[in-house]
């Protein structure tokens, strides 16, 4: 088997998933084959693997920080929030069911098996693998059956790094209270702590570590400053998207409004790379920028849902308010079927209603259907004539009048929708930003200049200088002998 570390947190959103990139990009600079593993994780961002499955799209992210095809068994279990209380179950890529939280909790034993053969795929050839586990091994609430953190860890037989984040305060009681909650032999499987986030000085924090090494015993393997590179890479999940403040100031100003179940909102990350665009995301409660130029209608993990949210926002007259000024919309996959005349769902695939009213603004209606489209597509820009690269992850199927002018071409065949007048348009294909020569001649039609950069190069240069900036500051005796294979 291959050698592994497995990192932990003290709780969620400590920076795990920007920290396992960061030593795949460190590993695989220095020439070693190394993967990246995620037991079980939670997010609506999700994206099609390389062979052909549903991951988190953090783990996408860590597999190209690896320089690897991401793969299904990088992420074996994925949960996709519905509700408050329940989430679509994807095993190895695929859909597996829906459980509410209780009757996950009883699905998780059978589950194990599932992630341990995912493990042993992804160990295989591999010198080394990095693990990520999800919330926090604390949560002893959780702890029977545990695939997520320590339950897995000790089946699989892999040492564990702790992760604290200095940031939202409290970070020596929350490592020495994970050490005194923790049952022994799982206590046993911890070698050390991380402290991430940490602004200022770093000397400043040389009593914290005294002080956590007289209550745990556990040794420091590094003090890792605020990453300021990690903020060019694509957020993992809603837990980010919550603390987005207003976007910077700039020639165009795009709206996105955040419905409860919001997702693949990372198809954003491009057009909010670009100079001269202010991305504003719209928390409930807010109206939407009576000044933007585009308001564009993310993904959603429950359309229906997502769409009744909307309404209950305001944003429905909001958006139909901004149409008649003469502003552009724009729907990418959910936000695309909200666009329509109505979504039906026949089955109840997504809750109790069977038919809803949508916003209007195409003439097009979907019908949820139970068979997802899962594809890595290679795509071309009907409006701009200029080549696409992203991938369709959606339940339905969408027609419709305005499909007789559609938005995009993938894999050849026509897809999205266009008013008559070309202020609304919708498509299934995420990451359409991504596109250099979409984005710069979308931005141009808005009388605004844009594109000149290579997103994707951005993305593969922000991944070097995480890794150089943490290589620089881990602890050189731990990093060598975990690089040492």
């Amino acid at each position: 088997m291959a050698k592994a570390i497995m990192l932990q947190g003290t709780g969620s959103d400590v920076g795990k998933t920007v920290l396992v990139a960061g030593l795949c990009r460190i590993a695989a600079r220095r020439g070693l084959a190394v993967r990246p593993f995620k037991p079980q994780n939670m997010s609506n961002n999700a994206a099609v693997s390389d062979d052909g499955g549903e991951i988190g799209r953090a783990q996408w992210l860590q597999a190209l920080a690896s320089g690897v095809a991401s793969s299904v068994h990088m992420n074996p279990v994925l949960l996709k929030p519905q509700s408050e209380t329940g989430s679509q179950i994807i095993v190895q890529g695929k859909v597996y069911g829906q459980a509410k939280a209780r009757d996950y909790q009883r699905l998780k034993p059978e589950l194990l098996a599932h992630v341990l053969d995912s493990y042993c795929r992804i160990s295989d050839g591999a010198d080394l693998v990095v693990v990520e586990g999800a919330g926090s091994p604390a949560e002893i609430n959780l702890r029977p059956g545990d695939i997520a953190n320590m339950g897995f860890a000790r089946a699989a037989n892999i040492p564990v790094a702790l992760v604290g984040d200095i940031d939202r305060g409290g970070v020596i009681a929350s490592v020495a209270g994970t050490h005194l909650i923790l049952d022994p032999e799982d206590r046993a499987m911890v070698t050390g702590y991380l402290i991430n986030k940490f602004r200022g000085d770093v000397s400043l924090f040389d009593d914290g570590v005294k002080a956590i090494e007289r209550f745990t015993g556990w040794p420091c393997f590094g003090v890792v400053p605020w990453l300021k590179a990690a903020a060019r890479l694509p957020a993992e999940d809603s837990v980010t998207l919550e603390r987005l403040v207003k976007g910077k100031s700039g020639a165009l100003k795009v709206a996105v409004p955040v419905t409860p179940r919001i997702a693949n909102f990372d198809d954003f990350d491009a057009l909010a790379a670009e100079p001269e665009v202010e991305l504003t995301y719209v928390k409930p409660g807010e109206a939407i920028p009576a000044d933007a130029a585009l308001v564009v209608l993310a993904g959603s993990k429950s359309t229906i849902g997502d769409l009744k949210a909307l309404r209950a926002s305001g944003w429905e007259r909001d958006i139909q308010q901004h149409v008649r000024r003469g502003g552009r919309v724009m729907g990418i996959c959910g936000g695309y079927q909200m666009l329509g005349r109505k979504i039906r769902d026949p089955l109840g695939l997504e809750g109790e209603d069977r038919e809803i009213d949508g916003l209007g603004l195409l003439d097009v209606e979907t019908v949820m259907a139970p068979e997802k489209r899962l594809a890595n597509s290679a795509a071309r820009s009907l409006a701009y004539d200029t080549p696409l690269q992203g991938y369709e992850i959606h339940l339905g199927e969408t027609a419709g009048a305005d499909c007789l002018r559609p938005y995009v071409e993938i894999d050849g065949k026509s897809d999205g929708a266009m008013s008559a007048d070309g202020q609304v348009v919708g498509t299934y294909l995420h990451r359409i930003f991504d596109a250099d020569g979409f984005r710069q001649a979308l931005l141009a039609s808005f009388g605004v200049a844009g594109g000149g950069f290579d997103y994707r190069a951005e993305v593969e240069r922000a991944l070097d200088d995480v890794a150089i900036e943490l290589e620089a500051t881990l602890d050189p005796a731990w990093l060598d002998d975990l690089m040492r294979v």
